[in-house]
């Protein structure tokens, strides 16, 4: 087979273990990322040309794509980032390449899209409405009582989300908003824990997956701040399994064929129901690539690069050899430019995080227990030494 070039988008500093496995077997790697990123750390050596645009938005990224492919022949179009899932889509059907079109990407993108589909074959979901009709938004505040949560249907992860007490809240909140009010969705508070389950999918299978707890609800912590955790949960638990079978069901609905994951469920307080809230049809961010990584032993970035390769090269993917560790996660932001965690010394560390005004770390272990009693002490001790807490951001960070 001619060699194969896989054309990467990336609105973020993100995927170069991706990057690297491409060209490590063999590929033509053509990256297109944001000016403002022309000096990130970018594995440049795995990189045969990079491009550099304002923004990637459409059309422009539509036209210069069509022009490189004048005389370049793209096998691959990958996104980087959750922001970057549609785009990647429209310029596959543009160009008419292998991979996840429009209609698919919309349901791994916007909050709305992905609550009908799975609504529609019922899986639990917390009570929701789409921001449209008056009269209908007005029933579902008479039935189902407050606080409600005012989501944006195309942000990624927390951003934009905001808790709203009463109908007059949202009423001005609306009239913030004017036209752009049918993007966003309206659901029922649930209070509950959070959990996320990472997952690679070949040909429609789910091969891999693992889930973990976050020590708070991610949204709790981006609008309050405070300290970051997140763990794998028992393997063998009823739980875990729950969760397993709830995202296949997630993602067979979805019609997620293949790649990484990223999914959220909570559990309820009020009944003990496992509910989706969301996923991605990519790695999930701050860092979870490493956690699962260091409990599992394998790369989830590598490995959605060779589901691809192996597709395009019409062979079967093989999972490599995993193994069942427990890992924990910490971050927060961080008051020092460069934080010194130097005095972090536990053998169970395996990873720290290197990136100014935040403090970061990931344990393993073979027992659950050390890994809880480790994020226990250091949330304490991160409190101290490090925290800081800045008003949430309404935009993501490049």
């Amino acid at each position: 087979m001619d060699e194969l070039t896989i054309l990467c988008i990336g609105s973020f500093f993100k995927g170069n273990a991706f990057l690297r496995e491409c060209k490590r077997q063999g590929c033509r790697v053509i990256l297109i990322t944001i000016e403002k990123l022309r000096n990130a750390a970018w594995a440049r050596e795995s990189i045969d040309e990079i491009f550099y645009m304002p923004e990637i938005v459409l059309p422009d990224v539509t036209n210069a794509v069509s022009f490189l492919a004048r005389d370049r022949r793209i096998d691959r179009i990958v996104p980087l980032d959750d922001f970057d899932v549609e785009t990647a889509a429209a310029l596959r059907e543009h160009l008419r390449t292998p991979g996840m079109g429009d209609t698919t990407a919309r349901y791994f993108r916007d909050k709305l899209a992905m609550r009908v589909q799975a609504r529609d074959a019922q899986i639990p979901v917390p009570p929701f409405v789409h921001v449209l009709n008056y009269d209908r938004l007005r029933s579902f505040m008479a039935d189902v009582p407050p606080p409600w949560m005012f989501k944006p249907r195309s942000q990624a992860g927390s951003i934009g989300l905001k808790k709203v007490e009463n109908s007059e809240e949202l009423w001005r909140s609306l009239d913030d908003l004017g036209d752009l009010q049918s993007h966003y969705l309206l659901e029922q508070y649930l209070p509950g824990p959070v959990y996320h389950v990472d997952s690679i999918v070949s040909e429609k299978e789910v091969v891999f997956n693992i889930a973990h707890r976050y020590g708070r609800p991610p949204m709790d912590v981006f609008h309050t701040g405070g300290i970051f955790t997140t763990h794998t949960l028992d393997y063998n638990d009823s739980e875990t399994q729950a969760l397993f079978a709830l995202n296949r069901q997630v993602l067979g609905s979805l019609g997620m064929v293949r790649g990484a994951t990223h999914a959220e469920f909570i559990r309820s307080n009020r009944d003990g129901q496992f509910y989706f809230l969301e996923t991605a049809a990519r790695v999930g961010g701050a860092n979870i690539d490493e956690l699962v990584s260091a409990a599992a032993g394998i790369n989830l970035w590598a490995e959605w690069a060779r589901i691809e390769l192996a597709h395009l090269r019409g062979e079967a993917y093989v999972l490599p050899p995993t193994r069942q560790e427990y890992a924990g996660l910490i971050l927060c932001l961080a008051r020092q430019n460069r934080p010194d965690l130097s005095a972090y010394d536990d053998s169970e560390i395996v990873w720290r995080l290197h990136k100014e005004n935040h403090a970061g770390l990931i344990v393993t272990s073979p027992q659950l227990e050390r890994v809880q009693s480790l994020l226990g002490t250091y949330a304490e001790r991160f409190t101290g030494d490090f925290l800081a807490v800045l008003p949430p951001s309404t935009k993501a960070e490049a």
